[in-house]
């Protein structure tokens, strides 16, 4: 009996998975120089070819997708709580040459000078940009009534182990359902891979306060490491890290209440300061076990001591 010959995967799902191993060490090396000729090198793309294919997959070319990124990351570190840090730290922690380069990028993107830049305004606008797409029409059931806890949302501080997770990246992840049905996807491939009982993770790298939604990237996630990523199924370690944990059970007004309270309420009062880490859904048991009307999940916020 003739063997049959072990399935190739199409094109565009090379040029996914290819994709895939870029943007995630460029993720991981955000503060560090990223030439051309290295990214296409991961990429396993012949440089002449590797900037097209990046701008078809990503919609972006690489370098003004990594400018993004190192800007996107600066407007995190400006709104961190604690001792003011100087700009020249920001644009090199942010992958920027210097000050004067940081600043030139800064001002061609948002228009204004980071130290005339109005964050709390910029945050604002994202937050009810954010509110609007996802909690339309009764926003009422986001807000919080002033520095008040009302849910009872209580924090336990966790320390944890390094993970590893197969992947799948979505991008706009508010329109469509796109969320729920990468999670479709990845969930038939877990069950044929025999881990959709490990730990269900979702994150982003982006804020929603501080990103135009049409840039943020939701992942959906499965704890495991023993798999080759191909396709759209990405691979990616995260180191170990202390989270602030919150439990919720409820429906995504909870959820968002509860990471409103957790980053205006609790944290300033922490002593502590987000980790460059994104902050996790962790599942209890299968994502969206009980739809898009109740969840039973974690809230895990990376967080680091103030100095």
């Amino acid at each position: 009996m003739r063997k049959q010959k072990k399935q190739q995967p199409s094109t565009a799902s090379a040029y996914v998975e290819r994709i895939n191993l870029v943007i995630d060490y460029i993720t991981s090396h955000l503060c560090e120089p990223l030439p051309l000729k290295e990214l296409a090198r991961r990429a396993m793309i012949s440089p002449f070819h590797f900037h097209r294919v990046f701008q078809g997959v990503v919609g972006e070319t690489p370098h003004d997708f990594i400018k993004r990124l190192r800007l996107e990351r600066s407007l995190h570190l400006m709104s961190r709580p604690g001792k003011q840090v100087s700009l020249t730290s920001i644009a090199l922690d942010c992958g920027f040459s210097s000050s004067s380069d940081f600043s030139r990028s800064f001002r061609q993107r948002f228009g204004t000078a980071p130290r005339q830049f109005d964050l709390a305004e910029w945050k604002q606008q994202h937050a009810e940009a954010f509110d609007e797409v996802v909690s339309r029409p009764d926003m009422s059931r986001v807000r919080l009534p002033g520095r008040e806890n009302p849910d009872g949302f209580r924090v336990k501080i966790r320390e944890l182990q390094a993970r590893t997770v197969a992947y799948i990246r979505v991008l706009r992840p508010y329109v469509d359902n796109r969320a729920y049905l990468a999670t479709i996807r990845l969930l038939a491939w877990a069950e044929k891979h025999r881990v959709d009982n490990e730990q269900w993770l979702g994150y982003q790298w982006e804020s929603p306060e501080l990103t135009e939604l049409n840039d943020c990237r939701y992942h959906i996630a499965v704890e495991t490491s023993k798999f080759e990523p191909r396709g759209e199924i990405g691979k990616f370690r995260f180191p170990p890290m202390t989270v602030a944990e919150v439990e919720i059970s409820g429906d995504i007004w909870k959820e968002l209440r509860a990471l409103r309270w957790l980053y205006g309420v609790w944290l300033p009062r922490s002593g502590c300061v987000p980790a460059d880490q994104p902050c996790f859904e962790a599942w209890n048991g299968r994502p969206f076990a009980h739809g898009n009307e109740h969840f039973e999940l974690r809230i895990q916020l990376p967080i680091e001591r103030l100095r």
